[in-house]
């Protein structure tokens, strides 16, 4: 006899539609700041050395929200997996625009366009990706502590 919630009937909890939304915003707002970062002349063309690490990173971006949504809608992983996700990607982003040790600070945004329409606008595109992303690693944080509370 098989013991409660284990085999191939157990049950996985249902991902959380808040959550899905939330994670897809973050997904939206990033390409957006990354198209930003193109836009600025971070990606050379024809491509270089120094476009290696927008690229990899772009890709890293990319292959975790999208592998970690698959993941996520089939129960495989849960919401402790978007918490520690955005708590890195909180990390990156202050790391790469708030710190005292970054190249490219708000200042650097406002400035890097022609338009200072143009600069306002992308420094509150990448405003909104780090609300959204602190919402959303909150989010999840709370969702795993509920879910871990209830087991």
């Amino acid at each position: 006899m098989m013991a409660e919630g284990t085999g191939p009937r157990a049950a996985t909890p249902a991902a959380d539609r808040r959550l899905v939304v939330l994670v897809v915003l973050v997904a939206i707002l990033a390409l957006g700041h990354i198209a930003d970062h193109v836009a600025r002349g971070d990606l050379h063309w024809p491509l270089t050395a120094q476009s290696l690490p927008l690229l990899l990173f772009t890709f890293a971006i990319v292959a975790i929200i999208g592998l970690g949504l698959a993941l996520y809608l089939t129960g495989k992983v849960g919401p402790l997996f978007w918490a520690v996700i955005g708590g890195i990607g909180v990390a990156v982003g202050w790391l790469g625009h708030f710190s005292p040790f970054t190249g490219q600070p708000p200042r650097y945004i406002l400035h890097a366009y022609g338009s200072a329409a143009m600069g306002w606008l992308a420094l509150g595109w990448l405003m909104a990706l780090m609300l959204v992303l602190i919402i959303a690693t909150i989010y999840a944080g709370y969702l795993w502590a509920r879910q871990r509370e209830a087991d």
